[in-house]
Order: structure tokens, then sequence, then C-alpha cells
């Protein structure tokens, strides 16, 4: 039996999933990894720890699902969107302000490159057309611009600098290829122009500072492509040493780790919406949207059009919350019943999810309605999508002098509310575009959230669409796998036979629609509210 090996870097963990051809989960693992956080706004990783934190989940998944090495036909690799800085021969460079040398990754989420961004965006240049008009600060070229005029020292030392996906298979295979995916959709590479660096403006480059960078022919930031259906060489016998698995092993191109996602989910339950009429939404620490079109679209805002970055010759739309999961436990953590809840969820085995779900079904009502006079706007830590406005803050509207479990309750679905809304902004300018979604394909941690669910699809009013698959991140990375070892001739042949079926959810129409369209309305006067508020403190009128 051929098997293929996912392998996942999400924001605080490395996992590892086995799978047989037809998309069955033979093993799984995984490993938490550390994030540094130096200063506000600063988030850190150790390359190597996260590493290591691969290692041993791949052990762990290929013991649980009892193979040999020889029986993993290909491996993929996913990750989040960071940089990793090394020297010319692959050693750690420090990004850290205080000099801490393991911590050679910027994270995705850190967002110390907000000016840095603001500058790049002041430039006017052709290439930010194709990420909605507007940088952003967890994209690679304000981090490096950051980089640069902060720490010179060790932009000096820096040889290499790699999305974290292609540092991932850097380190497997020794190939200094990059991913279409990671470099046309963070570091402005246009895969539209050639796959051996025609896609680099060096002029933009000399413009923003960085002019370095297009040095001996792009060797620090890439000199030559591949799409997510190639190999990217094979395991050395290092890494295969490391890993447990056997030299010589195909290992794919990587994905970011939300167009695995999206891979691993666009193809569940064929037949209820065209491909194209579907919108991936990966909702985890932050979410990400991705929909697919045959032609380019140009959304304000919304990050794209990317060619062939998720699907050949297709283009890639990707919309975003920069906060998703991350603003639901902080709105939960900031209030004062926060520790009897969890106190609560701990001694009954149970998540506070579930808790907060029982706590709303228990008062009175259709649970949805219950925050006719509760708002938030979500924009906790920016708006990524459509606004594109990192230096956002939120806000709940609708406070009492209340602090039991049923106010944090209502805090709670507020917040679950205030995302899908933020998803129906984007829905309602890609289709502003001609961009018309349908259908939503759920995945990531809050795919699990029954009540999250429920209220997107009615809000959004679109039909919501789960998959069975549980681990469906890994999944995408292991079509990766499969496609580069000579299993599938391509990604659609890969999906087709590996995605499986799903649970479809409807949205509800009458009375829900309605408060649902207003609730809308208050989420977009609110975020009107926050522009004119930042507008009277800076003494302009409003």
């Amino acid at each position: 039996m051929t098997c293929f090996l996912g392998i996942d870097v999400g924001t605080g963990s490395a996992r590892a999933g086995v799978f047989d051809g037809s998309g069955t989960l033979l093993g799984v693992a995984s490993r938490e990894t550390a994030a540094f956080r130096p200063q506000p706004d600063f988030i850190q990783q150790s390359s190597a720890d996260i590493w290591e934190a691969i290692c041993v989940s791949v052990r762990a998944a290929m013991a649980q699902a009892g193979l040999s090495p020889a029986e993993i036909g290909g491996i993929g690799f996913d990750a989040t969107c960071s940089l990793v800085v090394c020297t010319a021969d692959g050693a750690p460079v420090s990004v850290s302000p205080d000099g801490a040398p393991e911590q050679d990754i910027i994270l995705w989420m850190d967002h110390r490159a907000v000016a840095d961004a603001e500058a790049i965006n002041a430039t006017g240049a052709e290439v930010l057309r194709y990420v909605g008009s507007v940088i952003s600060p967890e994209m690679e070229m304000p981090k490096l611009r950051w980089l640069k005029r902060n720490l010179p020292e060790a932009w000096e030392r820096a040889g290499l600098f790699f999305d974290l996906p292609d540092w991932l298979v850097w380190r497997a295979t020794g190939s200094q290829v990059r991913s279409l995916c990671s470099s046309t959709c963070k570091w402005t590479y246009m895969a539209q122009k050639g796959r051996g660096g025609e896609g680099w403006d060096d002029a933009f480059l000399a413009e923003i500072g960085l002019e370095e960078l297009a040095g001996a022919g792009h060797a620090m930031i890439g000199t030559k492509f591949l799409s997510p259906e190639e190999s990217a060489g094979r395991l050395n016998a290092r890494a295969a040493e490391e890993l447990g698995l056997a030299e010589g092993t195909p290992v794919a191109a990587g994905l970011i780790d939300a167009y695995s996602g999206a891979l691993g989910t666009l193809g569940a339950m064929p037949g209820h919406a065209a491909l194209t009429e579907r919108m991936a939404v990966i909702a985890g620490t932050s979410t990400c949207h991705i929909t697919v079109t045959p032609e380019p679209a140009f959304v304000p805002g919304v990050w794209g059009p990317y060619y062939s970055v998720l699907l050949p010759d297709l283009w890639a739309l990707e919309g975003g919350q920069s906060a998703a999961g991350a603003l639901i436990d902080a709105v939960v953590a900031r209030h004062s019943a926060s520790a009897m809840l969890r106190a609560r969820a701990e001694e009954e085995g149970r998540s506070i999810h579930a808790l907060l779900a029982d706590v709303l079904a228990g008062m009175g009502e259709e649970t949805a309605l219950l925050t006719a006079h509760r708002h938030v706007q979500p924009d906790f830590h920016g708006n990524r999508a459509p606004l594109a406005d990192p230096t956002r803050r939120g806000a709940i509207s609708g406070l009492s002098l209340e602090h039991g479990f049923e106010d944090l309750a209502l805090d709670y679905l507020a917040t679950l509310q205030a995302l899908s809304y933020g998803t129906r902004h984007v829905l309602e300018e890609m289709a502003a575009q001609g961009v018309e979604v349908t259908t939503m394909v759920v995945s990531g941690g809050l795919a699990r959230n029954a009540l999250f669910l429920r209220e997107m699809a009615d809000a959004c009013g679109c039909k919501v669409i789960v998959p069975e698959q549980k681990e469906p991140v890994l999944l995408g990375s292991a079509m990766l796998g499969a496609v580069a070892g000579g299993g599938y001739a391509d990604l659609p042949a890969a999906m087709g036979a590996m995605s499986g079926p799903g649970i479809e959810i409807a949205p509800r129409t009458g009375e829900i629609a309605a408060f649902h369209d207003r609730k809308y309305r208050v989420f977009r006067r609110m975020q009107e509210d926050f522009a004119a508020y930042a507008a009277l403190m800076e003494g302009q009128d409003a």
C-alpha cells in the first residue's frame, strides 16, 4: 500500500498526518511550537524548534499508522506565511530586537512593520494591484524593509530569505526552489509573468529600498518557482534520518497553510456547487477566505488575483480576518465570568464553547435573536479584508452592569456573529466585481463549532459545507505529496479521489434573515464610527 504524508505548521503547533490514496486518515500527531513576544506587536519563532516538532510529529503519526518508511509515496508541506531569515549556508539569523539567536522567524501575525507597509503603499506601485491595492504588514516585503532599517547587522548577515513553507522544503531536500503560492501571495512575485524569476519587479524593489534583493538574479528570494503540482526534489539523507523516513521520498512544492486547507476542502461533496462558486473558509486563529476564478478579478482590499497558486491556470482571491479564534479567546478572557467558566469546563470535561452554547440555549428564545442589543466590532487586531487597515481596533456595544455567565454568553454569540458579518463583507465586495459565491466550505478549528457554522450560514445567506474529513489542512498537503509522488496525475484528480463527503447547512430565511440584515447594518455602521472617532481624535471633522 502506498500512502502519503501531509505536514502542517500552524501558528502554535506542527502536525503530521498519514493518508491512504482515498483520503482516509491512518495516523496523526502534533506538537506545540514556541512563540516569543519581546515587545507589543512582535511575535517570533525558531525554525529549529519547528523542525524538531515536525520530526516528533512525523514519527508519532507513522507509528500510529503502523507503516514502514517505504510505504510513504510522497510528502507535502504547508505552513504559515512567516518570514525565515538565515545565512547563505542556512544558519539562523536573529530577527529579534534583543538578539535572541534561535529566533529567526517573524510570525505572519507580527505587526511590527505597519509603518513599512504604509510606506510601500504610498508608492502606488503596479504590483500592489495584486494585493487589493494595499499591502499588509503580515506580508514579507514590509517585514524585510523593517529588518533592513531596524536590524542592519542581521540584514548584513542574511544570505537567504524564505517563506516558511519554502524553508521546510529546503530543510527536507536542500533545494532552494520556491513555491508559486508563497512567493506570489506574500512576496509580490507575479506568477503570470513566468517561473524563472521574470515575475520580480526590480524597480519596485529599488523604490521601497530593498534593491539588494535583485542581486545575483534574486538568489536571496528565489530564482525558480514551482506550482503546487510539481515536485521540489527528494528527501535528503539528513532529513530522512531525522524524520524516520526513507531517503529519496518525493517532496512537493510547499503551500501556505490556508491554501492547503482550501485544497483539502474545496472538492468535498462534488456536484453541490461548481468549484468557481465555492469559497474555502479556513477558520482557526485567523480566518482566510479563498476562492478561484477563471479570469483575474481585482477586488479592493482583497488579496490577489494570484495566478496558478492553488490550481493550474486559475486565479485565486484571498480575503481574511486577522483574528478569529484568537478574537473569541480574547473576548472570553476579558470577561469577569471567564475564570468561573473555565473552571466549570474543566470540572465537567467539556469545552467552553459547548458550555456557552448550553447557556444560550437556556435563555428562552431563538438563540440568534438574543443579541439584538449586543454588538461586536471584531477588528481587535486590525482589518485584513476588505478594509485592509491593520490599525483598526474593536469594540463591544450594548454592555450593562451584568457580569455573569449569560452576559458572557451574549458577548460570545455577538462575536461569532461579527466574524460572520466580516465574511459577508468580503463576499459583498467580491460580488461587486463579478465573483459570485454560493457556497462556503469551512475548515479549521471553528468548523467544529456548530453554533458558529449556523450563524455563518444565516448571516451570509450562503450554504455552508463542512467536510467530514477531520484533518483537511493535512489532507491538502498529503494531496501535494500524492501528485509529487505520481499517485495522481494532477491536483484535480487527487481532489476527486481524496476529498470525501461532507454535511450541508442551508441558510434560514424569514425573521432570522431579516434580523441578520439589521445586525449587519449595525456592523457596518460600527466600522464607520471607528473611522469617525479616529478622525475626531486627530482633530479632524468627523
